[in-house]
């Protein structure tokens, strides 16, 4: 077995006070392995203790999740097995967001779309390998678009002003993860995060993630440091907002407990109606549940 190069997810669990509405759904996270019966890909950038599917589903049993969008992260490469696999047995709960490259047919992006699949993703970040081939990614964006696809971004807060004309142009819709991954000490008014409002307000394409309150956070847990950025995207585009997880949380610098997660939703979206958006509504809309 592959010696695992960082930490596993809290296995304790908290119960969250924060009940979640029916059917909701947490849009952002991964299954890993387990390692001997789905490989980690060879170049990857780090190796994960495996959180295996029935971890997965412990864990949203827990804190009264209903449905899921599995991501397929970098360690898998473009293997998409383990979330083909998944949504197989979860009796329509669940789907997921691949990991691609040009060399996929439209025989093999049908079957991952048949089995339950309704995004792709790219990486622009510097630890994970850094800008993709700009090419290859303008060739399956268009590869995509037929199956009415939104492909999923995650950047580093300080490349998105590079980027936005870019997004504004693109044909389909676009998720962009954990945030836009802004430093909560850096304000709300720093360029990274102006830079995504604005295109969360003129761009009816442009969808946001408010996963990775401890991504953003500047002072730790409880993380509460991010609320104010989550509750501003919120305010911005309520109908184009998914909220997730991140389980079990790669590369982090401090391990969150996921039930501490849940319950910052309703600091950021106190509002029943809004939480229903977020946790219910929107996501079925995008990944069509």
């Amino acid at each position: 077995m592959n010696k695992p190069t960082i930490p596993g997810p809290d296995p304790d669990t908290r119960t969250p006070k924060f009940k979640l509405p029916a059917l909701a759904c947490d849009a952002h996270t991964h299954i890993f392995g387990p390692g001997d019966k789905y490989p980690y890909a060879p170049g990857r950038p780090y190796t994960p203790p495996d959180a295996p599917l029935g971890d997965f589903q412990a864990l949203h049993k827990k804190l009264g999740i209903g449905r899921a969008v599995i991501v397929n992260a970098s360690v898998h490469g473009t293997d998409n097995r383990v979330a083909l696999d998944a949504i197989a047995v979860s009796n329509g709960t669940f789907r997921a967001v691949a990991n691609i490259d040009d060399t996929i047919t439209e025989r093999g992006l049908r079957e991952l779309h048949e089995g339950g699949f309704r995004g792709c993703r790219f990486n622009f970040v510097r630890h994970l390998g850094g800008v993709p081939d700009m090419g290859a990614f303008h060739r399956i964006v268009a590869m995509v678009a037929p199956l009415n696809w939104h492909i999923d971004l995650h950047f580093d807060a300080i490349d998105l002003p590079e980027y936005a004309e870019m997004l504004a142009k693109l044909p389909v819709r676009y998720t962009i993860d954990h945030m836009g991954r802004v430093k909560a000490a850096d304000g709300l008014d720093q360029l990274p995060f102006r830079t995504l409002i604005d295109l969360m307000k003129r761009d009816e394409k442009c969808w946001v993630k408010v996963c990775g309150c401890e991504r953003v956070s500047s002072g730790g847990p409880p993380f509460h440091d991010a609320v104010p950025f989550a509750r501003r995207i919120v305010e911005t585009a309520p109908d184009r907002v998914i909220w997730g997880t991140d389980w079990p949380h790669p590369n982090v610098k401090v391990m969150p407990n996921d039930g501490d997660l849940v319950d910052l939703i309703p600091l950021f979206a106190p509002e029943p109606e809004l939480q229903q958006k977020i946790l219910v509504d929107n996501p079925a809309r995008l990944f069509e549940f």
